[in-house]
């Protein structure tokens, strides 16, 4: 079923072993850029391989069952994507997706919002190998244009943390996000990242934090609202956007100040998820954009 956003678009059509090897490693390539925002550190407030930032009811080895557990409906969602299917299918698979995180960790929420997110991003590379796009589009724009409109009319999670901060604050958060495109992605994450690749070239995890930092200076992230109210928004986005302007990871001892951020996050109980998610995000489009990718 092809959504009303993509009626009338001539759809590409690649060869059908094309496809194949275009989409068959989407889900494994999006469970890895999980596991690669897991660990970096210092992340503000965050789950890391290290510690477990402002959580008590969370640690790596959770974030380690819950991206296992839903490695594989992100691959359906991209094969989904390919035959062409509508947002009622895809959020179909993401409430599965969201069951089978919670059986892995025993009713924890760890990546509700990277299901949502990502989980787009996965169905709009399927689209985008499967035909139904312009392959030129980035999957941003794909999402946008496929789904966008379907994803502001769709039906809203009335008890989440995100929706209660949303409705609280007016804060647009990660619906309005996607059905934009992502531009946090295009315009601020991937920036960050491929600029300190080029600074610190050699340190992955350097231009991941740098990239975490960028985003939390810049998301309104309503992980943040939630846990803080808007004082604690503008503060997290105040710090992370000092450590970007003293050089981020280009300055001497950078690891240290974001050590001592990530520190002053969890001493107020901060914790920008939006924005690690957007992190995972960042990294699945990069690697997408690579070349063979």
């Amino acid at each position: 079923m092809i959504t009303s956003a993509a009626r009338g678009i001539e759809p590409f059509v690649p060869r059908r072993a094309q496809i194949a090897s275009d989409v068959g490693a989407i889900g494994d390539l999006a469970a890895d850029c999980l596991v690669m925002e897991l660990e970096t550190w210092p992340k503000p407030g965050l789950v890391s391989h290290v510690d477990n930032g402002s959580h008590d009811d969370m640690d790596a080895g959770t974030f380690r069952r819950s991206a296992a557990a839903i490695k594989p409906y992100f691959q359906h969602l991209a094969d989904a994507g390919a035959l062409g299917c509508g947002l009622g299918r895809l959020r179909i698979i993401g409430l599965e997706a969201e069951r089978a995180m919670l059986v892995a960790t025993s009713g924890v929420n760890t990546h509700r919002g990277a299901i949502f997110g990502l989980g787009l991003l996965c169905a709009a590379a399927g689209a985008r190998a499967g035909g139904w796009i312009d392959p030129a589009l980035s999957l941003g724009d794909v999402v946008a244009r496929l789904w966008g409109a379907s994803i502001l009319d769709g039906p809203v999670l009335l008890h989440s943390h995100g929706s209660a901060a949303r409705r609280r604050f007016h804060a647009g958060g990660a619906r309005l996000e996607a059905a934009r495109g992502f531009p946090s992605v295009y315009r601020t994450g991937l920036p960050a990242l491929r600029g300190a690749a080029t600074a610190v070239p050699g340190d992955a995890e350097a231009a991941r934090v740098e990239t975490c930092f960028a985003l939390i200076a810049a998301v309104e992230d309503t992980n943040l609202l939630h846990r803080g109210g808007l004082d604690g928004l503008c503060f997290a986005r105040r710090e992370a956007r000092r450590f970007i302007e003293a050089g981020g990871v280009r300055a001497t001892g950078w690891r240290a100040r974001a050590q001592s951020i990530h520190e002053s996050f969890v001493a107020r109980r901060l914790s920008p998820g939006g924005s690690a998610d957007l992190l995972a995000m960042t990294l699945f489009v990069a690697a997408r954009q690579a070349p063979g990718r």
